[in-house]
């Protein structure tokens, strides 16, 4: 998936978000600020490749924020599955 992906997708933003819709497998893939503070992205990484979520990083914050199309960075995103939306 790439990061290009995030524009049109239903998605969700920053990691306490990513990492519940993760663990209620809501999600086809997740993407990772390299940049963001390890101790922060990591546990998500862990989660992400335990249940076999594709994880795709991103070079910045700053980049991954602007895929999503807000205005300030983000450590992690992701894109939720189709039907995750008629919850």
């Amino acid at each position: 998936m790439t990061l290009e992906s995030l524009r049109d997708a239903e998605r969700v933003i920053g990691v306490k978000q990513v990492t519940k819709a993760v663990q209620k497998r809501r999600t086809d893939a997740v993407f990772l600020a390299d940049d963001a503070d390890e101790r922060v992205t990591q546990p998500l990484f862990d989660l992400a490749s335990e249940i076999g979520v594709q994880v795709v990083h991103v070079p910045t914050m700053q980049e991954l924020g602007k895929a999503c199309s807000i205005e300030v960075g983000a450590a992690a995103a992701a894109v939720l599955k189709s039907d995750a939306s008629g919850r």
